[in-house]
């Protein structure tokens, strides 16, 4: 009898909890009942990363009892939302005149602070029912010589029946900051009625005019004509070119044998015997393929959701949504790589499914980590907690890796023999001379251009919702432009490919991937344009912040363009030496 009446006391204090906090968490709230105020972040304005927590400041708290805050999710303790309780008492439809919650005793090392911050232009996040208000810490005198701080918070709330569908604040009370004085706080709250859905009330936070501009739909088309100029150029030139070489291999298998030897054969039918050779390096170049598959599943349901769901209405939901894809996704890396490792002949498949596993989540967590010791330094909320950092290494170790070892499982039984339609010839085929823009190298470097392109113009939007203070919210577009880019990826890396081997160059496997993952190099390259000339931020944290992450997202890019790039050119190769014969 002592395990059930546990169990139901276990239960009713669930349920209790979740009374407490279904009002923030349902959105729902009754007249007089409670509403919390709480206060995020503080930070210089053009350093959108560099954030720290608001009471680093010296704020002061109001009377009310705090409360406790948790973070609720994953994608929240990474981000740096380091929620805090104001100390207002605030009640839903309750209006409260203009009264003084706390003082501060400015002493000389409050006032330098307080200088430093508006000197540095730094402002405040709140949030109210998880709407985020924004507000500035002081000004300066247009001299620069005396400051002056923001003392009277007033709130205007707009409610929609027993829901929150608007906050305004309006930042008034300006007063001197000089040393040893005292500094009254205030506060006032205005509820009106509102006419907004609970369903719309982030519309005000989006930017219409910004995202849906002409040159935004501009870009949309000019990419989606280079698509179809791209893919019938392809389909010309190689279906008359193909056609036309199967003409003379035909011509050539009705030869007698002093016949051929008197003429000039050339051509990619000539490295029929080496070009399904496995690649150098195949562990990794597995490994890689399949990383690029993962992060093009993960790319591809993460917009879709983010359409569907709205995912921006709710703080760190695109980080965890993005975060549980890729670890429900493992699976698909380990298919790819397996099957691919075991097709090209390897034998240490563990090794491989474990570098496969960890390549990525290595690349960000290494990358992640390094930039936390910088901001531990800053003593910025940007800091991931230890127990965030156990939290991705169980995600790593006891999700992603068991997922990993049953798609490798089973793409080695299911497509891990190797059948090829060409034998492959016991001795490498030497590769002759050709000219200097045939060569793998150049061919790499020219083979990210057009994908990059293509995507240039919606790089900045992303870049901007990120970077600065914009929603990005237009999914559908990204849909197009991830559309667009495997397109031209693919249309590109078979022109390549299919220059190389007419060359009698059977190098294709590690040419074709590097060719289309050139496109993060240019995106990388354009990332600094976008640094110097397209913002103001400064100091090390907010620069090691952005092109350390900018490298990451360009690399991330590179290996799923890349291996786009070797799927859609392996089975260009495939159709070609399944249609000709071979003796």
């Amino acid at each position: 009898m002592a395990l059930p009446r546990l169990l139901l006391c276990a239960a009713s204090a669930a349920l209790l909890l979740l009374r407490a906090r279904a009002d923030e968490h349902e959105h729902t709230y009754q007249d007089k009942e409670e509403v919390v105020l709480w206060m995020n972040t503080v930070g210089p304005y053009h350093n959108r990363q560099e954030t720290y927590k608001y009471f680093s400041l010296p704020f002061c708290v109001g009377s009310k009892k705090s409360i406790s805050h948790y973070h609720e999710t994953l994608g929240e303790a990474l981000q740096g939302v380091e929620l805090e309780f104001s100390g207002l008492d605030i009640k839903f439809k309750d209006d409260v005149m203009q009264t003084t919650y706390c003082e501060i005793d400015l002493d000389k090392a409050k006032r330098d602070a307080f200088v430093y911050a508006i000197k540095n232009h730094y402002w405040y996040q709140m949030y109210i029912d998880d709407l985020p208000i924004w507000g500035i810490v002081g000004e300066a005198d247009e001299n620069g010589e005396d400051y002056y701080l923001w003392t009277y918070k007033k709130l205007e709330i707009g409610f929609n029946g027993n829901r929150i569908v608007d906050v305004n604040l309006t930042s008034e009370g300006k007063v001197k900051l000089v040393p040893n004085t005292k500094i009254q706080m205030s506060y006032s709250v205005k509820w009106k009625k509102s006419d907004v859905k609970f369903e719309d009330r982030f519309d005000k936070y989006l930017d219409p005019s910004f995202f849906q501009h002409r040159i935004h739909w501009f870009s949309i088309f000019n990419s989606f004509m280079m698509v179809i100029f791209l893919v019938g150029l392809v389909s010309m030139i190689l279906m008359r070119t193909l056609r036309k070489d199967y003409a003379r291999y035909s011509k050539e298998e009705e030869m007698d044998d002093m016949d051929r030897d008197l003429g000039d054969e050339y051509g990619w039918k000539q490295v029929h015997g080496d070009v399904f050779r496995p690649s150098s390096h195949p562990l990794i170049f597995s490994s890689l393929i399949g990383s690029g598959c993962q992060i093009f599943a993960v790319s591809f349901i993460v917009i879709i959701v983010a359409m569907i769901e709205d995912l921006y209405t709710e703080r760190g939901s695109m980080l965890s949504t993005a975060i549980f894809v890729y670890a429900a996704t493992s699976p698909v890396n380990g298919y790819f790589g397996g099957s691919l490792y075991a097709r090209q002949g390897g034998r240490r498949w563990i090794k491989q499914m474990f570098i496969g596993a960890f390549l990525i989540p290595a690349m960000v967590c290494g990358t992640a980590f390094f930039i936390n010791f910088i901001a531990i330094y800053y003593h910025a909320s940007r800091a991931i907690p230890f127990g965030t950092m156990v939290a991705v290494c169980c995600i790593c170790f006891f999700v992603i890796l068991p997922l990993n070892l049953v798609g490798t499982i089973l793409g080695r039984n299911l497509s891990g023999q190797p059948n090829f339609p060409c034998r492959v010839n016991a001795v490498p085929r030497p590769i002759p001379e050709k000219k200097w823009f045939m060569e793998p190298a150049v061919i790499v470097c020219l083979g990210g251009i057009l994908p990059f392109g293509s995507i240039f113009i919606e790089m900045y939007f992303i870049f901007t919702s990120f970077w600065a203070y914009k929603i990005y919210y237009v999914y559908g577009f990204m849909m197009l432009v991830l559309v667009i880019l495997c397109i031209v990826t693919v249309c590109v890396t078979i022109v390549c490919t299919y220059f190389l081997l007419n060359a009698e160059d059977y190098r294709w496997q590690w040419t074709s991937f590097l060719s289309a993952a050139s496109t993060a190099i240019y995106v990388y390259m354009y990332s600094f344009y976008y640094y110097f000339f397209k913002t103001k931020m400064y100091g090390l944290f907010q620069t090691s912040f952005y092109f350390g992450y900018m490298a990451v997202f360009s690399t991330a890019l590179g290996i799923m363009c890349g291996a786009i790039g070797y799927m859609g050119t392996s089975a260009f190769v495939r159709k070609i030496y399944t249609n000709v014969k071979i003796d």
